[in-house]
């Protein structure tokens, strides 16, 4: 199983969607995120590192499509190396799952010092390392995980 502990925070990046636009975006939305994903809104904290002087310390409502445990599509905890293995083989409407999660993995790296979220890190350090099929980045994985 995953050893990894959720973080008290969930790192992000918020978009302000004009009116004249918000219906046509969360139509879009509606459909790439569907299969069961529960939209919320959450207050969304901006990071005391913005570099936007006038942001710090804000706050504003936000809405997010979660997947909450209730969701049938929701599998809990995963060992980490098949749910890589699952992911360097899967594609969906918007493109193949492993290009999304290394997109994802820079982003969340790229928002803070703090934001690097250490599960989805090792997921595309596992992906790599599988399709690269290095025998050493391999082994780094495999020590990484007795570490652990």
């Amino acid at each position: 199983m995953s050893k990894h502990t959720a973080s008290p925070k969930v790192w992000g990046a918020a978009y302000h969607i004009p009116a004249c636009k918000a219906a046509e975006v969360r139509e879009y939305l509606d459909i790439r995120e569907i299969n069961g994903y529960s939209m919320q809104y959450t207050p969304f904290h901006v990071s005391a590192t913005t570099s936007e002087p006038s942001q710090k310390e804000a706050s504003f409502s936000c809405l997010v499509y979660i997947g909450l445990p209730d969701n049938p599509q929701f599998l809990g905890p995963q060992d980490q190396q098949p749910l890589a293995e699952h992911i360097l083989k899967s594609t969906g409407p918007s493109g193949e799952n492993r290009e999304y999660l290394y997109m994802l993995d820079e982003a969340l790296t790229g928002l803070s010092d703090e934001s690097r979220d250490e599960h989805i890190h090792d997921l595309a350090r596992r992906c790599r390392a599988k399709r690269v099929g290095s025998t050493q980045e391999q082994e780094e994985v495999e020590r990484e995980e007795e570490m652990q």
